[in-house]
């Protein structure tokens, strides 16, 4: 049997989020397959009959669970569903080394990690769980969906496909086979230049300047560089991922068995959102009468990270029934 890593586990609420008086809240460890420790808080309703429905939620990528994640964990217990937030591997306060680091085969195995522990958890109904995806998880919750057959609704929210904008930049601007073969000459100096070093350089997390940028990155700074959104273990807030983190990404397409999906999925999307076309291009990949788009109106990308300015931008009724019309 491996072992778990022991993690440095924050026990004061931290989170950038008010805690829900009617939710019990406490942290949980479990390992993934390839003997990473995972870290998660659990969100329950201190109030519940019988065995409860669970979902387990991450994202946005370069996120933590005290953010977006945890957010959406909270809600859904406070609505009757046993719910994990957790950190993805290299992340937060998971375990795993280098820190930094992502892979879509690892970030996969990562949600099907929180499915196994929530299977296996006594209060859990374990034929009644779904998963949620945000941002660049949202993704890689589809990704997970098409090999996990447990999980029986998912649910993608202001989704990325994390492995096209790596490999063609964003809005599909640099995909070239020149682009892509730049991009693999940086990457893999920079490792030599890593190997040398002993140790990895960051790439930067979202800009401390953004007035010279693309409008969504101005969003981007909203959310993560001030007081609605920064936290001290994200990666947007502060340095980032390791510049070396995207091969992985680079050498991946996700998406290749996404028509053969059986279970329900849900894609949530600002229809102001710079994103917006990742979601409704793998949308199209999907097939059956338990698929769904929901288009949110008004929305850009990192409303549905909170809810926006009013707080009212996540559809968390349509979210609720279209998972409990499916377990």
């Amino acid at each position: 049997m491996i072992k778990k890593e022991e993690l440095n586990l924050t026990q004061n609420w931290d989170k950038v989020f008010p805690k829900n008086e009617n939710v019990n809240h406490k942290k949980v460890t479990f390992l993934n397959h390839f003997g990473i420790t995972l870290a998660a808080d659990l969100y329950k309703p201190k109030k519940y009959t019988g065995k409860l429905p669970a979902i387990a939620v991450s994202g946005p990528f370069g996120a933590v669970k005290e953010q977006s994640s945890g957010l959406y964990a909270q809600e859904m217990a406070n609505r009757g569903f046993l719910t994990i937030a957790f950190d993805p591997s290299f992340t937060g306060e998971s375990g795993g080394e280098p820190r930094f680091m992502n892979s879509p085969d690892i970030n996969v195995e990562d949600f099907q990690a929180a499915v196994d522990y929530l299977s296996n958890l006594e209060e859990v109904d374990s034929d009644k769980i779904s998963i949620i995806g945000i941002c660049g998880w949202g993704g890689m919750a589809i990704q997970t969906a098409c090999v996990d057959t447990r999980i029986k609704a998912t649910v993608a929210i202001t989704m990325y496909d994390m492995s096209r904008v790596t490999g063609n930049g964003y809005f599909d601007e640099q995909d070239n086979e020149e682009a892509r073969y730049k991009a693999r000459v940086s990457i893999n100096n920079q490792r030599t230049i890593d190997f040398k070093n002993g140790n990895y350089a960051l790439g930067g997390g979202v800009v401390d300047d953004p007035t010279d940028m693309p409008w969504f990155v101005q969003q981007y700074y909203d959310y993560y560089k001030t007081d609605r959104g920064y936290h001290k273990r994200s990666l947007n807030s502060n340095g980032g991922w390791n510049i070396t983190a995207g091969t992985s990404l680079l050498n991946t397409r996700l998406f290749a068995y996404a028509n053969e999906i059986r279970n329900a999925v849900m894609i949530v999307h600002g229809e102001n959102a710079h994103s917006l076309y990742f979601g409704q291009d793998a949308f199209k990949l999907l097939k059956g009468d338990n698929k769904e788009f929901l288009l949110v109106k008004d929305a850009n990308h990192c409303d549905l990270y909170d809810g926006g300015v009013n707080h009212d931008k996540i559809p968390f009724n349509k979210i609720e029934e279209f998972i409990r019309k499916y377990i």
